[in-house]
């Protein structure tokens, strides 16, 4: 179907406006008119074949790789803080949506939503914004205690939930309080600075953070640093260097509607969407080019109380150590490489052995494959977590490399693909380290490295009217398909994402004692 006639000048002046070219226009319909075909699964990556284990025998020389790297400096601190707190949320404002008069309400409810809202209503002084929420009743005229004890369910969801009350369920989910302590609570933003201490913080100069916002949300994340930084930064001696980004314009991208047109607003413009956390590649990028090294990358909801922490500093440590090791090792290859090309099976013997790559031992394979960032990715056992899942990939050129990848990658038609999935051991929690610079202390040049075909296609809507959205290769799925791979299991203890409000009472979120 050509696409030329479905686009006027107007529409190809308001794109490159925004950032898109007319090349990336016409690229982007022709994947939603026949969408690119599904990852071809090799075999689950299990434990010695793609998963490696940490043995105790390492560990110590690995701690130590890890504290040479952050006292040099090298290390940054990277988390996707653009996500609204809304899906935690989601039970409770359907429950308020419906108006119950009283707890037993609640508990005569059949519906998970029901029993989500009373698990809440009956732990309500556990959750760390507990203060802050009868501030914000006493305001309308009862404390929380008296609320709790009349039962009146919608006038505390309404305190919770309202604009005029906390208005959690509209705020970033990286600025919801998370975990309470003896002087006060802290959001899971500031629990990020807390851990972020024990990772990367260099023996002289600043410890640098960055977090991905929305623009909407980025004065708030600014004034909330402004307000913790200093007690942080005197109790630990170090000045902390925080920066944010906001995802491009130009990574947007556009939808068609049933019949494979481009999607048009009732204005009859183009309609630009976000093009999901793919799109964050060109921030990582940024960093690389402004200097960043190794980064520490963690979703904003999986933190953990400072009671809970040391397994986590630990085995962050650990995959760091493990990443700087990989370098050191894949370093020397390319030099060696480089001054004596004969050296290319030497080469091809160090990726097979670190990374389970065939690589064909010619000077130009092997120079390929060893000039690539360099990520290493905490896996977990799997047990029903949701996550992308660590694979054997075969690619369109006949080799197989390590891969996560999500379920929707997968073709749900063919049998085989999907024998392979239910064989699956481990999940991903997108709890990596990356490496941003070769041997020479030069970025590597990310978007080379991507699958431009690991795009998703989903069924969204907009103004009642269906669509076929497009988002670009994931981030930690064909964003970063074409890196160097290790896969490392890890305990469960290190995992406690906070997805609905009511993870917010597992062990890992509240005080040991």
């Amino acid at each position: 179907m050509p696409v030329e006639p479905d686009l006027s000048p107007q529409d190809l002046a308001r794109a490159t406006a925004h950032g898109l070219s007319q090349d990336e226009l016409r690229r982007q319909l022709a994947i939603l008119r026949a969408p690119a075909p599904a990852v071809t699964l090799d075999r689950p990556c299990h434990l010695d074949d793609g998963v490696d284990r940490i043995t105790a025998e390492e560990e110590e020389s690995l701690l130590d790789a890890h504290e040479r790297a952050a006292s040099a400096g090298r290390a940054t601190y990277f988390v996707p803080a653009s996500g609204a707190a809304t899906r935690m949320f989601k039970a409770l404002l359907s429950v308020r949506s419906r108006a119950p008069a009283s707890r037993d309400a609640l508990a005569d409810a059949p519906d998970d939503d029901a029993k989500t809202a009373l698990r809440f209503f009956d732990n309500a002084r556990r959750f760390a914004f507990a203060d802050d929420l009868d501030h914000a009743l006493r305001a309308r005229g009862r404390s929380l205690a008296d609320s709790l004890d009349a039962a009146r369910v919608g006038f505390v969801l309404d305190g919770l939930l309202q604009p005029d009350g906390l208005g959690l369920a509209e705020r970033p989910k990286g600025l919801i309080p998370f975990h309470r302590y003896r002087d006060r609570a802290r959001t899971a933003f500031e629990e990020h600075l807390v851990e972020a201490l024990a990772l990367a913080t260099p023996a002289e100069g600043p410890l640098k953070l960055h977090f991905t916002v929305s623009g909407e949300h980025e004065p708030s994340f600014v004034e909330h640093l402004e307000r913790v930084r200093g007690p942080i930064e005197s109790a630990n001696r170090v000045r902390l260097e925080v920066s944010y980004s906001t995802q491009k314009s130009s990574t947007d991208t556009i939808a068609v509607d049933a019949e494979g047109r481009p999607f048009r607003t009732e204005a009859g413009e183009l309609l630009f969407r976000p093009g999901g956390h793919g799109s964050l590649l060109a921030n990582v990028a940024d960093l690389a080019r402004d200097g960043a090294d190794l980064l520490f990358v963690k979703n904003i909801d999986n933190v953990v109380h400072d009671d809970w922490r040391a397994p986590v500093v630990r085995w962050r440590r650990l995959l760091a150590g493990r990443l700087v090791v990989l370098q050191e090792r894949l370093f020397a290859a390319a030099r060696t490489l480089e001054k004596d090309p004969s050296s290319a099976a030497q080469g091809a013997d160090i990726l097979r052995s670190e990374l389970g790559l065939t690589v064909e031992a010619d000077a130009g394979a092997v120079r390929r494959a060893l000039h690539r960032p360099t990520r290493v990715c905490a896996v977990l056992r799997a047990e029903g977590d949701p996550g992308g899942g660590p694979f054997w990939v075969r690619g369109r050129d006949g080799r197989v490399s390590p891969q996560i990848v999500e379920t929707a990658q997968i073709d749900r038609t063919s049998p085989d693909q999907q024998k392979i999935q239910s064989a699956a051991t481990h999940f991903s929690p997108a709890d990596m380290v990356l490496g941003l610079r070769d041997h020479h202390g030069q970025p590597y040049d990310l978007p080379a490295h991507v699958d431009p075909e690991a795009v998703f296609v989903a069924e969204k809507s907009s103004g009642g009217r269906a669509l076929r959205a497009l988002e670009h290769p994931g981030l930690w799925n064909g964003g970063m398909s074409d890196w160097n791979t290790l896969f490392v299991e890890v305990p469960p203890d290190i995992f406690h994402p906070v997805k609905t409000l009511t993870d917010l009472l597992e062990p890992a979120h509240q005080p040991a004692r």
